[in-house]
Parts: C-alpha cells; sequence; structure tokens
C-alpha cells in the first residue's frame, strides 16, 4: 500500500490475494490494517475474495464500529495487536491447510528451519485454544506473540502482523510453508532442530530485514 492509497481498497485487495495464495477460503480468516487509532477490518460472513473498499468496517481504538456495520468476529486480537505493538501496521488471520492441521496438534513450530526467525525468535508458538471471537483468545494470542510477530492459534489457524499489508501477508505465506515442511520431515522421521546458537546468528543477520518483535509496547 503506498502512503496516498486508500486503506481500504488495499484491505480489499489483500483479503483477494489472501484467497488467491491459499491461505483462506470463503469466509474464513480475516485482515486489518491500522488507521490512527483504529482500524479497518474485514467484514463478518463475507466471502474473502469479493470484498470491495465499501465492505471494509472502520473501528476505533476500543473496536467501536458504525451502527449496521459488522466487523469479523476477531475484531478484539486485531484492536489488542495495534495497542501492544507499535511497530504493526496490518494484521493477517488465515485458516490455511497446513497451519490448521498443525494447530490441531496444539504444537509449537520449533527451529527446524532458519526461516523460522522471521517470525522474530527461536521458534513459532502455537496459542492456547480459546472460542473464537472472545476475549479470552485475544489473551491467548497476545501470550503466544511476546517478542514474536506470528503464531499458529490452536484448532484454528495461524495469525501474523507486518509494517504493512505487504509485510503481514508475506510472513503468513511464509508461516504456511513453513508448517508444511515440518509436517512433512516429520513424515520422513525426526528433524533436527538448529541450535540456540544457531538462531541467534539467523536472528541477528535478520535484525534490518524485518520490523522488530520486541513488544508488547503499549501506544
Amino acid at each position: 500500500m503506498t502512503p496516498a492509497e486508500d486503506p481500504r481498497a488495499a484491505l480489499a485487495r489483500a483479503a483477494g490475494r489472501s484467497v488467491a495464495r491459499g491461505l483462506n477460503q470463503g469466509s474464513s480468516g480475516n485482515l486489518s490494517v491500522r488507521a490512527g487509532d483504529g482500524l479497518w477490518i474485514t467484514p463478518s460472513a463475507r466471502d474473502m475474495d469479493g470484498l470491495t473498499a465499501a465492505d471494509m468496517v472502520p473501528l476505533d481504538r476500543h473496536g467501536r464500529a458504525p451502527a449496521g456495520m459488522r466487523p469479523s468476529s476477531e475484531w478484539r486480537f486485531h484492536r489488542d495487536i495495534y495497542a501492544a505493538f507499535a511497530a504493526a501496521g496490518a494484521i493477517v488471520h488465515a485458516h490455511s491447510p497446513n497451519a490448521v492441521a498443525l494447530s490441531c496438534l496444539r504444537r509449537d513450530l520449533p527451529p527446524f528451519h532458519y526461516m523460522v526467525a522471521l517470525a522474530g525468535g527461536h521458534d513459532i508458538r502455537c496459542a492456547r485454544y480459546a472460542t473464537f471471537g472472545t476475549q479470552a483468545l485475544s489473551d491467548a494470542v497476545l501470550e503466544a506473540l511476546r517478542g514474536r510477530r506470528a503464531c499458529l492459534m490452536a484448532n484454528h489457524g495461524l495469525l501474523a502482523w507486518g509494517a504493512d499489508l505487504d509485510d503481514a501477508l508475506s510472513l503468513a505465506l511464509e508461516v504456511e510453508t513453513l508448517c508444511a515442511q515440518y509436517l512433512r520431515a516429520c513424515q520422513a522421521g525426526t528433524p533436527v532442530l538448529l541450535t540456540a546458537a544457531e538462531m541467534d546468528e539467523v536472528l541477528t543477520r535478520f535484525a534490518d530485514y524485518r520490523p522488530h518483535a520486541d513488544g508488547p509496547q503499549r501506544t
């Protein structure tokens, strides 16, 4: 999204891209972009690949939407992530096949590959289970995101935040790919994990490659 671009149009286009790239299908998943003290978010129960700028729902910093507009049921963790991470400019939540499969095992994604470090740490955590759309789920997600830009969500899917929509989508796609690779490696045997020292070296190299996940930072 360029500085002059309408964030609603960029969000609608990103929602369509999430379907085209296999992260979501139908009305599954949701995306948002920060807007001042609030945000724009995809609407509830709408096909992601048919959205337009006019369908995007504005929320204030308390999560309140205009009368008659229905934001995604997951608006709480979008609101809370923006409040917790000053560097977060956009959020992608997806029900992608491999992330869902791994999340149903309730397992963290360990350092089997150095690209795990793109999320900000030595692993990608799986947030504890909570019912969709609840504050309990938002709390679980924030816990899993400590020092990270992505997490799995138990029996649910994945979440990634970035500086902008392109960044968040790129990370979400990377997490989905990593989940597929890890599941395939587990089918062949027990993956050999990188050491803490090896991951620290990768994190150092990635330091200027992606926004830092040094939160939460209250704004």
